[in-house]
């Protein structure tokens, strides 16, 4: 049983802490592993090297930052068997997802990363005053403090720790307390090429969280996670005027209207909405089909629904694995039981009968906009479905949610999908397909979904503060 410690100043180091929890592998149920619940002079620690580390990471220039970081990526592909080990028993997640969507996918985003340090903008040097010149500076922010959650703790963590690093900052991060095995080598393996202190790792629960975001060394604090620990990570921020970067939840909604191409809308929406048990805030979760084509659709994506496969971590041909944790499949659970008299479940709709958390691929048809299944975040292979008549309807319903971080629009009108894009209230408007992201362009919502940007040169200038320099001419 692995006995995991907090990873500081390059080194593995034990918690100052008496607590500690059982990590559990979801595909077994079974105790793989022990965490401290790190404390405040754990956390502390973690905060010192990093400040400490801002006079050589910080200083560095952004050529030898971005050598370093791709020295990572290319560690990450080297290393790629036993991350992906790693993560599984946290996750249970198939292996074959986790290589190819997490390990491949994130050495790529940290080499866009590392790109992207170089580029660093500002408005250009000019005369705006008699005789006084004006130039930007963008700087890092100094040391910031991260919280990543458990669906995709190796994709998360690059995606926090890839702008930060880019930009110069150094990190005290704390990855969800069901999940921490791969960022902890993830950590081991970037120790190699960044400065003492420059990325440092603190397990805990979400007390360990608190004392993260709410200590006064950082200038930002960032958190992918539910609405309710966005408010909460906000609070705690507030009373250091600490900037926060927040990614919350997500109900996205997926317009199929009557003149798309029904069967392969509903492949692809049943493939994103099914992809890692549904646990993916952009997941196709809610499903708005226009009436002239609402059964034809539904018996299809019951047809999908029905041949997904789920399966144990070595399931090569598996779309997905078990729910996180026990607390999670309960919740799913309850959410499905809740059914409203008036929808019923086309297919699934309860636990596996095999170990494990396991959920089986659900359908719900007929639900109502205010039914809690449609306003509420299921984080489960679970799919919606609601029928419209017109665009506006659509519109009205797909807004009519407290979320807006992704959307899909499915339609042969060109002039229909520009107006949709327009009018959908969502930080990404996908048309005919849902779910793929790429480095290059930005991820992050609206509304109950956060602010702020992942990926893209967007995420870069999050981890920056802008300075301006003025000098006289005489």
């Amino acid at each position: 049983m692995a006995l995991l410690q907090n990873f500081i100043n390059n080194r593995f180091v034990a918690s100052t802490s008496t607590e500690s929890f059982n990590l559990v592998d979801p595909a077994t149920a079974e105790v793989t592993g022990q965490s401290p619940a790190s404390n405040q002079a754990d956390v502390d620690a973690a905060y010192a090297a990093a400040k400490d580390a801002t006079r050589t990471w910080g200083k560095m220039i952004p050529g030898e930052r971005q050598r370093a970081m791709l020295k990572l990526a290319d560690a990450i592909e080297a290393h790629s068997d036993e991350l992906v080990a790693a993560q599984s028993r946290n996750t249970g997640q198939p292996k074959h997802l986790i290589a190819s969507e997490e390990v491949t996918v994130g050495a790529d985003q940290i080499r866009f990363f590392a790109g992207a340090a170089r580029i660093m903008e500002g408005l250009a040097s000019g005369e705006y005053m008699e005789n006084m010149n004006s130039v930007i500076r963008r700087e890092p922010i100094g040391v910031v403090g991260q919280v990543t959650p458990w669906n995709y703790p190796l994709m998360m963590a690059i995606w926090k720790i890839g702008p930060a690093l880019a930009a110069g900052n150094t990190i005290v991060l704390k990855p969800s307390d069901t999940t921490p095995e791969s960022t902890l080598l993830l950590a081991q393996l970037a120790a190699e090429f960044l400065p003492e202190g420059t990325f440092n790792v603190v397990l805990g629960r979400a007390a360990t969280g608190a004392m993260v975001v709410g200590s006064k060394v950082p200038g930002l604090v960032s958190i992918t996670g539910s609405v309710r620990a966005g408010i909460e990570v906000a609070k705690a921020a507030a009373e250091n005027l600490t900037r926060c970067h927040l990614e919350l939840g997500g109900k996205a909604p997926c317009i199929v209207f009557d003149d798309a191409d029904v069967d392969a809308a509903a492949e692809a929406l049943t493939t994103a909405g099914f992809f890692n048990a549904g646990q993916d805030c952009t997941s196709s979760t809610r499903l708005l089909v226009q009436a002239g084509v609402h059964d034809e659709f539904v018996a299809a994506l019951a047809k999908y629904a029905r041949s997904t496969r789920f399966g144990s971590p070595d399931d090569a041909d598996a779309l997905y694995g078990p729910l996180n944790n026990a607390n999670q499949l309960a919740r799913v659970q309850q959410a499905v039981d809740s059914l409203p008299a008036h929808a019923e479940v086309v297919t699934g709709g309860k636990q596996a009968d095999r170990p494990g958390f396991y959920f089986e691929p659900t359908v719900l048809d007929g639900l109502n906009q205010d039914d809690a299944l449609v306003q509420n975040e299921i984080f489960g292979p679970v799919l919606t479905v609601q029928t419209f008549d017109t665009e506006d309807q659509a519109v009205a319903m797909g807004n009519g949610v407290p979320y807006g971080l992704a959307s899909s629009v499915w339609t042969r009108d060109h002039a229909r999908a520009l107006r949709m894009s327009a009018a959908l209230d969502f930080g990404c408007v996908w048309i005919n397909c849902h779910i793929p992201l790429v480095a290059e362009m930005p991820h992050g919502g609206f509304k109950s979904s956060g602010y702020g940007k992942d990926l893209s040169k967007y995420s870069v200038e999050e981890y920056t503060r802008v300075k301006h320099v003025m000098s006289s001419m005489e």
